[in-house]
């Protein structure tokens, strides 16, 4: 029983195709969340908030964070987040939370903090704008 793999590939391409491509889509989420930190859902965000006093930071730019913010949010726009990270918090293991318009923008910012010693940074997944949809409150500066 000889089979030639090379004739078999070719005969059935298409399927082969359609196999390497759906393979590509179920590996793409774990791809594209490479130094990223985890993220947490609304629900947990606010447990983080209430039960551990996490930092909220807002790294959206100053215009956006003044159209609406989560309460007592820190307003740190992403391109300055390494030269302000010193001052975040006194203690490195407090929880941060970290959010952007969307979520998409958060988790390399999460990973950068977590590079920098802030054990406990997490990303909002789905950021402000699932933390509005929840319809959690949302103050305007």
């Amino acid at each position: 029983m000889n089979i030639d793999i090379w004739k078999f590939l070719l005969d059935n391409i298409y399927l082969v195709l359609i196999a390497v491509l759906s393979g590509g889509m179920l590996l793409w989420p774990l791809l594209s969340q490479r130094g990223t930190g985890p993220q947490v859902n609304t629900l947990d965000a606010t447990l983080l908030i209430n039960q551990k006093d996490a930092i909220l930071i807002d790294i959206r730019d100053s215009a956006d964070f003044a159209k609406g913010h989560i309460m007592n949010a820190r307003n740190i726009p992403a391109g300055q987040i390494e030269a302000q990270a010193e001052g975040l918090a006194k203690n490195k293991q407090k929880p941060l939370v970290v959010y952007c318009e969307t979520g998409r923008q958060s988790g390399s910012v999460t990973g950068k903090l977590r590079d920098l010693g802030y054990a406990n940074a997490v990303s909002l997944g789905g950021g402000l704008a699932a933390w509005r949809q929840a319809g959690l409150p949302v103050v305007t500066a």
